[in-house]
Formats: structure tokens, C-alpha cells, sequence
């Protein structure tokens, strides 16, 4: 009986693992990459392409890993939207105001280390209010350009109107009169002209740029500084007065490196019957879809190659005589693109014939009904 418990207890014992020398231990680990030998541009070049809480977990590896991670030639991005990347579009979610308050201390932080790092930034990305008196994000977006190299800065995408992650209750002014409204906005416009002027000195180099645009007369002065433009897209921000067609056109014709351009534009309804004109002889890319009542009577577009645009519905009543009054001011599209546009290739992500100019619409009928105003082309957009 002893046996065969001893027996089976032999047999049943697992397999014990086979011993590896010491000397291919050592040789297993030779075989990982010296990434300390390499050159020091090389080291950073590799790093650079983690991302920014990557790179603050490198830097606790070890000392030297830690003074390459100090490089300010690691800190090319500025991006205030990374902690809320999902409530980016979303400015009625509701946000506690812990919440909210860790944020404000996460952004100062941010703030601090990349001052801290002498960072030489390439992109600068926000969303703060900058008439928001209490947070002063305003000075601390200041404090940022005085206070690091951006010079070389060539993308902005900046949201001048609305703080992230912003409590609903915080917005909720003490009185809601659109006297105190009105006042809200100007505070906001005058600090978004003030931060321009700071970005026309520190930063001429910008090539993209994305923001909300007021259209006065100082704001447009100071945008066409920018004269190394080649992506710019303006979103619609209350106004006090319409963009007047000389305006529109003086922005294209003073960016010579502009290649797209995308314009959301509000046409107020006193304005209706107003047309514009576009003249660039560098742009190629052109969205004209989030606009309202934008209707253009003569494109001087010679390198335009697409071309996006939308008709949308006013939601308003006019009789028959009026609506044909102001429709009739306005050409149809068809012939503005065609005297205008000699190598337009597509319109409303739809690839045009290499034709589409020797036949009367044709199979651009289609297109034509949901992008223009005239009257041939449906006139059931005012109703």
C-alpha cells in the first residue's frame, strides 16, 4: 500500500523547470535595444512621439531619462482640450463644481510646466472664455506667449467664447438683460482683440488657424497680419453688424497664401438680398455649408479645386412678390462657378465630369437644388 502512494506521488509531480545558464541570461539581455547609446537628437526624436502623460512617466525611469524628458524641444503642444476631449461640442453638460475647480488647477499646472520647460510650442489648442473676469484665463493665456518660445507656432484652434467644462450655474449672469449680455460679449471681443495683437507679434508664422470670428473692422485688421495662412476656418460669433461683401472680400484678396477656407456666416434677415464676391488666386479649397443665407454673385476663384456649400432653410414666410423680388437679384450658381472657377473638380464632395462646363447643369441639376438660391433652383428655402 506504501508503494503505491509513493509511486503514484512520483508520478503525478509536475515537471520541474529546465535551469538556464547564466551565460544566456546575459545573452537574452544584450539582445534589448541600447536606446541610451543612441545620439541625444535620436533619443528625442523617438520620444517625441508620446504623448504628454507618456512622456511625464518616462521621465521616472530613470535621471537620464529624466533630463530628456526636460527638453523643451519635447514641448511643441499646447492642448487645454485633452482633459475634456469628451465634452468637446457638448456646453450644456452638467459638471460639478469639485470637478470643475480640479480642472482650473489642472490647467494652471499645465500652464506652469510648460513654462517651466522653456517650451518651443508648434500647435496651441483652448477653450476659454476670455471675458470671463473672475478666471482671467485671458492673462493666463498671455502669460503662456510671454513666457515660452512660439515663434515657430503654426496651428491655433482656439474657442475665445466658451470655457470648458464650465458648471452651468457659474454661466447664469447676475442679470439677463440683453443690456448685460451685450456687455458679456464685448468684454469677450475686446480680450480676443487684445490676445490677437499679442499672437500678431509673438507668433506671425501661423499657417492654421480655427476660431470663432467677430468680423469688425479692428478684428479683421489684425487677422489679415497673418499673411503665412494657408488653413483658416471661422465660426460664427454674435455680431453687432452683418459682414458687409467688401469686408468678405477684403480677407481673401489679403491672405496670398490662403489654400481653404471654411466660413460660417449668418446673414441677418434685413440683410436678405445681399450677394457677396470671393477673389483669391492662391485658394483651393472652399466650405461655404455651415453659413446661412450666404449667396455669392461673382467667385474670381482661378485655383479652386472644391467647393462645399448648403442651402438652408430661413424658417420665415414672404409672400410670392417679395420673395421673387430678392430671389431675382441673385445669379444662379451654375454660371458663377463656371465663369469663375476654371478648375473646380468637385462640388458638395460630388466628382464632377471634366465637362460639366459645355452642358446646362445637367449633372449638376441635382447638386444645384440643395446649394443655390436662385429662383430656377427651388423656391421653397424662405418658407
Amino acid at each position: 500500500m506504501t508503494t503505491n502512494i509513493i509511486s503514484s506521488s512520483v508520478i503525478m509531480s509536475p515537471r520541474k523547470r529546465t535551469l538556464v545558464p547564466v551565460s544566456s541570461r546575459r545573452k537574452a539581455a544584450d539582445d534589448y535595444f541600447p536606446f541610451n547609446l543612441l545620439p541625444v537628437e535620436c533619443q528625442l526624436h523617438v520620444l517625441s512621439f508620446l504623448n504628454e502623460v507618456d512622456k511625464c512617466s518616462c521621465a521616472l525611469v530613470c535621471l537620464s531619462w529624466s533630463c530628456l524628458v526636460r527638453s523643451w524641444k519635447l514641448w511643441r503642444v499646447a492642448d487645454y482640450s485633452r482633459r475634456g476631449v469628451f465634452h468637446m461640442g457638448q456646453e450644456g453638460l452638467l459638471v460639478s463644481n469639485r470637478e470643475f475647480e480640479r480642472w482650473k488647477a489642472w490647467v494652471h499646472h499645465y500652464t506652469h510646466h510648460l513654462v517651466s520647460r522653456r517650451a518651443s510650442l508648434l500647435t496651441l489648442k483652448a477653450s476659454f472664455d476670455l471675458g470671463d473676469r473672475c478666471n482671467k484665463w485671458s492673462e493666463l493665456l498671455g502669460h503662456l506667449l510671454d513666457h515660452v518660445h512660439c515663434r515657430d507656432l503654426s496651428h491655433l484652434d482656439l474657442n475665445w467664447t466658451f470655457t470648458l467644462l464650465e458648471p452651468l450655474d457659474l454661466r447664469v449672469h447676475s442679470s439677463s438683460s440683453s443690456h448685460q449680455d451685450s456687455i458679456t460679449k464685448m468684454d469677450q471681443v475686446t480680450s480676443f482683440q487684445e490676445l490677437l495683437t499679442k499672437l500678431t507679434h509673438s507668433c506671425p508664422r501661423i499657417s492654421k488657424m480655427r476660431l470663432h470670428f467677430d468680423w469688425s473692422d479692428v478684428s479683421m485688421s489684425l487677422l489679415t497680419n497673418f499673411q503665412q495662412l494657408r488653413v483658416l476656418e471661422l465660426k460664427y460669433f454674435w455680431v453687432f453688424k452683418g459682414v458687409t461683401p467688401s469686408t468678405l472680400q477684403h480677407l481673401t484678396k489679403s491672405l496670398p497664401n490662403l489654400k481653404s477656407l471654411t466660413l460660417q456666416i449668418l446673414v441677418p434677415l434685413r440683410n436678405l438680398g445681399i450677394s457677396y464676391t470671393l477673389e483669391s488666386q492662391s485658394l483651393e479649397f472652399l466650405d461655404v455649408s455651415p453659413s446661412r443665407g450666404l449667396v455669392f454673385s461673382c467667385l474670381k476663384l482661378p485655383a479652386l479645386r472644391e467647393l462645399r456649400a448648403k442651402k438652408i432653410v430661413r424658417g420665415i414666410t414672404l409672400d410670392r412678390r417679395t420673395r421673387l423680388r430678392i430671389q431675382s437679384r441673385w445669379p444662379c450658381l451654375y454660371h458663377v462657378l463656371r465663369e469663375g472657377t476654371p478648375r473646380l473638380q468637385a462640388l458638395n464632395n460630388e466628382r464632377l465630369l471634366p465637362k460639366w462646363r459645355e452642358e446646362r447643369y445637367g449633372e449638376m441639376s441635382a447638386i444645384l437644388e440643395q446649394s443655390c438660391y436662385c429662383v430656377q433652383h427651388l423656391d421653397s428655402w424662405l418658407w
